[in-house]
C-alpha cells in the first residue's frame, strides 16, 4: 500500500519561529514595566545651623518635596555626610564638634529610590569656646506670649534668662517635644509646619554652653486658624489641673469646658505623658457644661505628668485634643 506523505516544518524554521515568539514575549513585558523613579527630590531650603554649646549645633531646614516621596534627609558636614533623619523630622543635632571652631552644614532630601536632591545651601555657624565648669542651668524664660500667624504658623517672644556663664540658646517646646532653637541672643520664634484650626501648647527653655537646660517657662496654648470649609473644633477647652494628698496616695482633680458637639458627650479619653490612660464613662446622664474627673495615683512627690483629653463625638469617633497641661504630685 502506498503511503502518505506528511509535510513537517524544517528543524530550524521552527525553532526561528520559537525564538521570535520568545523575544515578542520578552518587549512585552518590558514594554509593561513600571519607569523607575529617577526624578530627584526639591532642595531643602532655608537651612540654619545655631551653636547649642561649645561642641554641638542644631541644624534646621523646610521640608523638600518629590513626584512620590520624600522619605529622608541627610546632613553634611564640610561636604561629609554626619546625619540620617527620617522625613518627619527637619532638624537634628550635631554633636562632637570642637570648641571655637567654624563649621558648614548641607542638606539633601533623599526619596524611596534612592535619588538624592542637590545639597542645599550651606550655613556656616562657629562654636563658642570652652567654658569654665558650668553646672547652674540658666534661669527660667518668663513671659511667654504670642499669637496665631494663619493657620500654619505662630509668633512668639519671652523674657530673657540670665546664666552664670552664658545662653547660648533657647528652645521651643510643643507637649514636651523640642520643635525649634534660636539663638540665645534672640527672644522671639516664628514656628511653621503647624496644622489649621489645631490647638498647640508652648513652652521655652534656655540652654547653656554646658548643654543644660533650664526649667520651663509658663505654658501658652495657642490654636491656628481653621481653614477653609474645615468642622469646627471638638477640642476641650480650659482644662484645669490640682492635686492633694489623699492618705498615701494623691488625688489628681481634672475639670473643663466640655465642646459643642451637638449633642450629649458619653465618654473621655485622658492621655498621661502622651498614652492613653482611662477612659471616662458617666455612670449616668454625662453633666452639662463643665466636666470633672478625679484621678488617684500613687507615685512619689515630686512625680511629673502632662495631661490632655478628647471627647467621644456622636459618631463615635475621638475628637480633637484639648491642650495640655503639666501637674507635679505635692505642688
Amino acid at each position: 500500500m502506498e503511503g502518505t506523505t506528511v509535510q513537517r516544518p524544517h528543524a530550524t524554521a521552527a525553532l526561528a519561529c520559537s525564538a521570535a515568539a520568545l523575544l515578542l514575549a520578552t518587549l512585552t513585558a518590558c514594554d509593561s514595566a513600571p519607569e523607575a523613579d529617577a526624578q530627584k527630590p526639591t532642595t531643602p531650603d532655608h537651612v540654619t545651623a545655631q551653636a547649642s554649646s561649645a561642641t554641638s549645633a542644631h541644624v534646621m531646614w523646610e521640608q523638600a518635596a518629590d513626584n512620590e516621596a520624600v522619605t529622608g534627609y541627610e546632613v553634611y558636614r564640610q561636604g561629609e555626610r554626619v546625619k540620617t533623619v527620617p522625613a518627619t523630622k527637619v532638624m537634628t543635632d550635631i554633636d562632637g564638634l570642637t570648641a571655637s571652631t567654624a563649621y558648614t552644614f548641607t542638606v539633601r532630601a533623599r526619596d524611596a529610590a534612592g535619588n538624592l536632591s542637590a545639597p542645599s545651601a550651606a550655613a556656616a555657624v562657629t562654636t563658642p569656646a570652652s567654658t569654665p565648669a558650668d553646672h547652674e542651668p540658666p534661669t527660667r524664660p518668663v513671659k511667654l506670649r504670642g499669637a496665631a500667624d494663619g493657620s500654619r504658623a505662630v509668633n512668639l517672644s519671652w523674657g530673657g534668662s540670665t546664666d552664670d556663664v552664658g545662653v547660648t540658646s533657647y528652645d521651643i517646646y510643643q507637649e514636651d517635644s523640642r520643635i525649634h532653637s534660636v539663638p540665645g541672643t534672640r527672644t522671639t520664634a516664628q514656628v511653621t509646619g503647624l496644622r489649621p484650626g489645631t490647638v498647640y501648647t508652648f513652652t521655652v527653655r534656655a540652654r547653656d554652653a554646658a548643654d543644660t537646660s533650664s526649667p520651663d517657662s509658663n505654658a501658652l496654648d495657642l490654636t491656628t486658624a481653621s481653614a477653609p470649609g474645615a468642622p469646627a473644633s471638638t477640642a476641650p477647652t480650659d482644662l484645669r489641673i490640682s492635686n492633694r494628698v489623699q492618705g498615701k496616695e494623691y488625688a489628681v482633680d481634672l475639670d473643663w469646658k466640655q465642646p459643642d458637639t451637638g449633642g450629649e458627650i458619653p465618654a473621655y479619653q485622658l492621655f498621661m505623658d502622651g498614652r492613653l490612660t482611662t477612659t471616662i464613662v458617666w455612670g449616668a446622664t454625662p453633666p452639662a457644661g463643665r466636666a470633672s474627673y478625679r484621678l488617684t495615683v500613687s507615685d512619689p512627690r515630686g512625680t511629673r505628668y502632662s495631661m490632655k483629653i478628647r471627647a467621644k463625638l456622636s459618631d463615635g469617633k475621638w475628637g480633637d485634643f484639648s491642650a495640655r497641661r503639666t501637674v507635679v504630685l505635692g505642688d
